[in-house]
């Protein structure tokens, strides 16, 4: 690449300031701050609601797989007739040597 020995051309522009015609109290802007601590926030509560949507689909879905999977052993199974319950309690012992 050659560098030319010429310095390098600066554009002059002459311009006219425009004003308004009215002249007023320009409104504050919000600091910066308070701009992102408000879309962090908006961001944090879109991702909580996703997180809970996701969760309930989630179980509703496992919950629709295990009925289904119950309706299918129950149908292979013969019907119950009666039930009864009992309370046992089981000890092992050893020898008393």
């Amino acid at each position: 690449m050659e560098q030319s020995a010429e310095p390098e051309a600066f554009e002059e522009v002459d311009a006219v300031p425009v004003l308004a015609e009215e002249a007023g109290a320009l409104e504050p802007r919000p600091a910066a701050g308070v701009v992102v601590a408000r879309q962090a926030a908006a961001v944090a509560a879109t991702s909580f609601a996703a997180g809970v949507v996701t969760v309930a689909a989630v179980r509703a879905g496992r919950a629709v797989r295990a009925k289904r999977r119950a309706r299918r052993r129950a149908s292979h199974l013969p019907p119950v007739l009666a039930t009864r319950s009992f309370l046992i309690d089981v000890h092992l012992l050893g020898s008393r040597d």
